[in-house]
């Protein structure tokens, strides 16, 4: 008895078709209905004049292709109500011919109104069908392909260390590779066949594959579209008015040179993988039936360039039909590796069993050695490729073999590739195993973090938290009050403000109709905070996490908190800059990380520097940028950068050299800037940093922190949005991080955002870096970190005493101890915790303490207990806690 189609309802309110939906009509696996809502809808037209209609398919497609064809223009049709001229009629044939199974609709002759012509002749019905077939099919043998291939990698015993090497961690990148390489990885998951021979056509397999995986995406996407949407009103326009011709053909056009591409490196694999077939008979009737099919390299070259003529010449309907031909050209040559691949990893094993049954061989020595074998194979395979394999194996088994040897390898490589083809009701079946495999394999579960980013243990946390709050006494001790801001922020908010280093941001898909980016820092949006409610004074502290799409190495990463102060507001000349920069040095004096040094300089003294050496002003940033580098790099190094490829001379260059060597104790070095005879004094711009940064310095000098900050002319800060002042800290200790804080004036920043102009300035803590610092110095002084504050344990040495414990431990909560409870009667696991977690008290119930309504305190270090009345226990607790 045949199974009973499903049904596929269109016309729905809310309703949409897709492409797999299409597929199941066209392939009679599913019919159509009409929903009732549509019937309403169109039954509630009025009466509308027709004429004759002379519209036609075109005459190449098949059936297949017709079929889609036909659900497209239903769809289309009910799609169109709006018109108010679609009759019932004309639904309903084509939804009667497609539940016929043959699909065959002759419209010459037909009457139909102007609004049922309009939908016929613009709704673009054969090219968007046959689309969405491609569409369908070329999604599924995304999934197909790449477990073809690892079973292929499995044959020919390739290396594939390669997989792993794909990912740069810089953010560029190829992600469709990785991710057929992760899913290659997950099939191949303990191999012992792969990762020995080096193969070019095994190695190319992930960028060939994602660039088709990308390319179907991109057809999935536009072939949606062009399904759910209506059809306009008006003159047939022929075949560009809409665009629709134009949009799927660009799409079709890169999905048909990924797929011939996917066919070669297909072909190329399969060669292989038939010759690594050890029985040489075998081998050689397999690669004659294969040669038979006349599937080769010209044959897909020559159905590619079918397709491309077609598009040349502008005829998308044909074009999409001849790249539906290229897919199936591929499908089979891919069917055909997954026979070749199968057949050299399982085939002689079943040949000679097979011969074995009908030679009468059934001894047990014989049965011992097929055993051994299969053990010997499930131990070689990888965990994905051997369920694919048992399951193609367990397929042909079940299958009723007749004749002789010969005769049964033919018709198991019929049934393989029945079980590839897409038309095939076995196809499903597969493909849904593939899916389970890649899905759901415990590689894929094992934990693994994303470059650049970290987790905390409890040990870490309690030295963060210890941070956090120090740093958080010092903002409030200075008035500043907590800010938060979304972790993203608009893209166009961020784009712009950060020079070169834009190329950091982290960019979101687009989910909701705006184009999102992780903040990359504090102070963007902050600005956009001010701007956006119109303040004009305002100081604020925000401790969070920012993004920078980066190149992960020590001390620097992806993902991390910072800890940033800001002051913005018209205030007298140089107090929050001062102000800024004593906050700075607090929050390292009091966080006791060791000996560092804050580099400051001044962003308009870099610009008369640079204009004294003669660069133009245009460069100002892109050299600063440069120049920024000199932390990291050699002069000579920054130097080659500048002048070839950022065009500077090499006697501007050597100009630059000699002022930013430059550095020293902030009065010092500023009294040699300023005496006469200074180009410096010559210059503007430089004129008015010098007598801002005296203003600064005699007030750093007076608060006593002048000592920790040295006057640097090679600071530069390459980002864009600074104006004045500019300062990094930098830590002089053993433990090589990097700058541990930054900061500057940024007065044109939030005038961006509105039409006020703000003035500000603020600075950022590397908290991240900072706790590197912090976690070293306590591995080189043997610190112990207490991950509690756990100050009592209630040790219940009674089995099913939870009650007990849960009175105990409450009156100690309410109190505002800090306690954990412990029941079982293994004395020794209560000690154990006490101490593990360094806890400094033990509240001790056995069965004595229940019988006499007492319990026992302990000090745990000293080690001294003694009983108290149950009822006070509490208080006597609370007098040793707090003696």
């Amino acid at each position: 008895m045949a199974a009973e189609r499903s049904s596929i309802t269109l016309g729905g309110k809310g309703s949409s078709l897709s492409s797999s939906s299409v597929y199941k009509v066209a392939s009679a696996v599913s019919q159509v209905r009409i929903d009732s809502s549509a019937f309403d809808r169109l039954s509630s037209a009025k009466p509308q004049p027709t004429k004759s209609t002379s519209f036609a398919f075109p005459q190449a497609l098949t059936i297949e292709e017709f079929r889609a064809s036909l659900v497209v223009l239903l769809n289309k049709l009910l799609l169109s109500t709006s018109l108010s001229s679609i009759r019932t009629v004309l639904p309903v044939s084509l939804s009667d011919s497609l539940n016929s199974k043959a699909g065959t609709l002759n419209f010459g002759g037909i009457d139909v109104t102007d609004g049922e012509c309009t939908v016929l002749e613009n709704a673009f019905a054969p090219l968007i069908g046959i689309c969405s077939v491609v569409d369908h099919k070329s999604a599924a043998l995304s999934q197909i392909v790449d477990a073809v291939a690892a079973l292929s990698c499995e044959a020919t015993k390739s290396d594939v260390s390669s997989f792993s090497s794909l990912d740069s961690g810089d953010g560029y990148g190829d992600k469709e590779a990785i991710a057929v390489a992760g899913d290659l990885k997950v099939l191949l998951n303990g191999s012992k066949f792969a990762g020995k021979r080096e193969n070019g056509a095994i190695s190319k397999i992930p960028r060939i594959h994602g660039r088709f995986r990308d390319m179907v995406k991109q057809v999935h996407a536009v072939a949606r579209i062009e399904l759910n949407s209506g059809v306009k009103g008006g003159k047939s326009g022929g075949s560009g008015d809409s665009g629709t011709g134009e949009a799927l053909g660009t799409a079709l056009s890169a999905l048909s040179v990924a797929i011939k591409n996917l066919g070669e490196c297909c072909l190329l694999r399969s060669k292989l993988v038939f010759e690594s077939i050890e029985n040489e008979a075998l081998r050689n009737d397999l690669m004659g039936l294969f040669q038979k099919s006349g599937l080769d390299c010209s044959m897909l070259k020559d159905a590619h360039k079918l397709a491309y003529s077609a598009l040349f010449e502008e005829d998308y309907c044909k074009f999409a039909h001849q790249v539906n031909e290229l897919l199936g050209i591929v499908w089979k040559l891919v069917s055909w590796e997954a026979v070749a691949a199968f057949f050299a990893l399982e085939g002689g094993e079943l040949v000679s069993q097979k011969g074995a049954d009908a030679n009468g061989e059934d001894s047990k020595t014989t049965k011992k050695s097929d055993k051994k074998k299969k053990n010997e194979k499930k131990a070689v395979l990888g965990k994905g490729t051997s369920v694919i394999v048992q399951f193609i194996k367990e397929r042909l088994l079940n299958k009723e073999t007749i004749g002789d040897q010969v005769e049964s390898w033919k018709i198991w490589v019929e049934q393989i590739l029945l079980l590839l083809n897409p038309e095939d009701h076995s196809f499903d079946s597969f493909l849904e195993k593939v899916k389970e495999i890649v899905e759901s394999n415990e590689s894929r579960r094992l934990p693994k973090l994303p470059k650049g980013t970290r987790d905390f243990a409890k040990e870490q946390m309690t030295v963060r938290e210890r941070a956090f709050s120090i740093i958080q006494e010092v903002f409030k001790r200075h008035g500043a009050t907590a800010l938060d801001t979304p972790v993203f922020e608009l893209r166009e908010t961020l784009m712009g403000k950060y020079g070169e280093d834009s190329k950091l941001i982290y960019d979101l898909a687009d989910q909701g109709g705006e184009l999102c980016s992780l903040r990359y820092d504090l102070t963007v949006p902050f600005a956009r905070y001010v701007a956006m409610n119109g303040l004009t004074s305002f100081k604020r502290y925000q401790i969070a996490k920012v993004y920078r799409r980066d190149n992960p190495s020590k001390g620097r990463y992806r993902e991390f908190y910072q800890c940033d102060l800001d002051i913005a507001g018209q205030f007298e000349r140089m107090g929050p800059d001062f102000e800024i920069v004593k906050i700075l040095t607090e929050l390292l004096d009091e966080l006791n990380i060791g000996d560092y040094e804050v580099k400051l300089n001044h962003r308009r003294l870099l610009d008369g520097m640079l204009e004294i050496c003669g660069v133009p002003s245009e460069k100002f940033r892109t050299i600063c940028s440069s120049i920024d580098k000199l932390d990291k790099q050699s002069f000579e190094q920054v130097k080659k950068e500048m002048v070839e490829e950022k065009g500077l001379s090499t006697e501007t260059a050597d100009r630059i050299g000699g002022f930013v060597k430059e550095r020293g104790r902030p009065i010092e070095l500023l009294t040699k800037l300023k005496q006469e005879g200074s180009e410096f004094m010559a210059n503007k711009s430089s004129t008015e940093a010098l007598e801002d940064l005296s203003i600064l310095f005699e007030a750093l000098e007076r608060s006593n922190c002048s000592d920790k900050v040295v006057f640097d002319l090679s600071l530069a800060r390459g980002l864009d949005y600074y104006t004045g002042v500019i300062f990094e800290a930098v830590f002089k200790g053993g433990v090589q991080v990097g700058s541990i804080g930054a900061g500057g004036r940024y007065d044109n920043l939030i005038g961006m955002f509105g039409t006020r102009q703000v003035p500000a300035v603020g600075m950022s803590l590397g908290i991240e870096r900072v706790f590197n610092i912090m976690e070293e110095l306590h591995k080189q002084q043997n610190q112990i970190i207490r991950p509690t504050e756990t100050q009592a344990l209630v040790s219940i040495m009674v089995e099913n005493k939870l009650s007990e414990a849960a009175e105990l431990v409450s009156q100690l909560w309410a109190a505002k101890i800090k306690a954990e409870y412990l029941v079982t009667k293994r004395r020794a696991k209560h000690f154990d915790r006490a101490k593990e977690s360094r806890i400094p008290w033990m509240v001790i119930v056995g069965d004595r303490e229940l019988t006499e309504g007492v319990v026992t305190l302990k000090n745990m270090e000293s080690g001294n207990e003694e009983e108290v009345p149950r009822s006070s226990f509490v208080q006597e607790l609370s007098k040793r806690l707090n003696p």
